[in-house]
């Protein structure tokens, strides 16, 4: 599904991505883990073609992200970390502008709006101001955003930041459903939630890929139990 070779970015003389190769099945939960700094958002950047590689290519199905940007664009919904939403609009009326954006088909476009609401939880706030939600539900209305258009690619960029634990719970859930029909690729700081939702995960530290591989098979190879103790291990005791 997604192609990721010797992918490389430098800002300035910083190299921020450092020839990473990994790749992504299709219908695989994936967590992009590492330290504040690591690379993990220019990765993403990269991924929805916020920014251009220094070296490396990455391919999504049969597309080049270097020839074909706009295809690739359309296979992918993306959240960044601080969701970007109009915040003095209504819910419905947001997405309905998203919808428009997106190219949803006029006929089809309430239906898909409902499904929306129901997948991210969102009815009873459909009629509300953006800026009276909790963040929890600000949350839900980016990931709606980001599966506008039906995308056969969700990218998350630490979705459950700044939640507190029941919404965390309450988007890990949403996050599973999703991944019954779709790839996902997240990242989080919370790794009880990336052992817990993730069919595997890469772990990137300093640009560097250190791990790919599922939990389990991390465990057994560094005889450690605990996934956090794996997580520091691998990062060099780094904070997250």
């Amino acid at each position: 599904m997604i192609k990721i070779e010797n992918l490389t970015k430098y800002y300035g003389d910083l190299k921020a991505v450092d020839s990473v190769s990994f790749e992504i099945q299709k219908g695989e939960i994936l967590g992009l883990l590492g330290p504040n700094g690591a690379g993990k958002t220019t990765i993403y950047r990269i991924l929805t073609g916020y920014l251009s590689p220094t070296s490396g290519s990455i391919k999504v199905k049969d597309f080049n992200i270097q020839n074909n940007l706009i295809e690739i664009k359309k296979l992918i919904g993306y959240l960044p970390e601080a969701a970007p939403i109009y915040q003095d609009m209504l819910v419905f009326d947001y997405l309905n502008y998203v919808a428009d954006i997106r190219g949803v088909d006029k006929e089809k476009k309430l239906a898909h709006l409902r499904e929306l609401a129901d997948l991210c939880s969102l009815n009873e706030v459909m009629h509300f101001s953006i800026n009276e939600l909790s963040k929890g539900y600000r949350q839900r209305v980016g990931i709606a955003h980001a599966l506008m258009g039906d995308p056969e690619i969700l990218v998350l960029d630490e979705p459950t930041a700044g939640l507190d634990p029941n919404q965390i719970v309450e988007t890990r859930d949403i996050i599973r459903r999703i991944g019954k029909e779709k790839t996902i690729v997240f990242s989080t700081h919370i790794l009880s939630e990336a052992e817990a939702t993730c069919d595997r995960v890469v772990i990137i530290d300093r640009g560097k890929k250190v791990a790919d591989d599922t939990v389990e098979n991390l465990r057994k190879s560094l005889k450690l139990e605990s996934f956090e103790k794996i997580f520091l291990a691998l990062t060099k005791g780094k904070g997250h």
